[in-house]
């Protein structure tokens, strides 16, 4: 199968706000008021988290069925601490990123445990998300210039 191209793109709105666009969906990315922001979306990271809960979210479904797991409820659960001095400039000495992320898997299902487990190395394995937070993934930043109207 030929590889699957995702793309974005938008414009700030503010220094706090963005849109992007996704095929025909809008996003807004906004701060909290604390961040200067205008609370119109989630922040950049809480999207971070919440593409990866939807990402387990896709995987465990399809694992599910796979391993002829019925799967009656499902809730997930994704949280993370950092430090926003670095992000604000105030300090370089912690990351800018998440410390750690923690997962709370919650299933109602008819699986015994053993079969539980080796549903989540599945979806662990094959959740894109989780591969990108888990492993070092090649980044490029390119500048594309644009004339300035005077």
């Amino acid at each position: 199968m030929a590889d699957l191209n995702f793309k974005i793109e938008g414009e700030a709105q503010t220094g706090a706000r963005f849109v992007a666009g996704a095929r025909q969906f809008s996003i807004v990315i906004d701060e909290p008021p604390a961040l200067g922001g205008d609370d119109l979306g989630a922040n950049p990271v809480e999207y971070l988290l919440a593409s990866y809960a939807g990402c387990i979210n896709v995987v465990a479904h399809l694992a599910a069925k796979e391993l002829g797991i019925h799967v009656e409820k499902l809730g997930i659960e994704v949280s993370g601490n950092l430090n926003p001095e670095r992000l604000l400039g105030q300090a370089d000495a912690e990351r800018a990123g998440f410390k750690q992320i923690d997962v709370k898997f919650s299933p109602i299902t008819d699986a015994d445990p053993e079969q539980v487990s080796q549903w989540i190395e599945r979806i662990k394995d094959r959740c894109p998300i989780n591969d990108n937070l888990a492993n070092i993934t090649p980044l490029t930043f390119s500048l594309v210039s644009e004339e300035v109207s005077v």
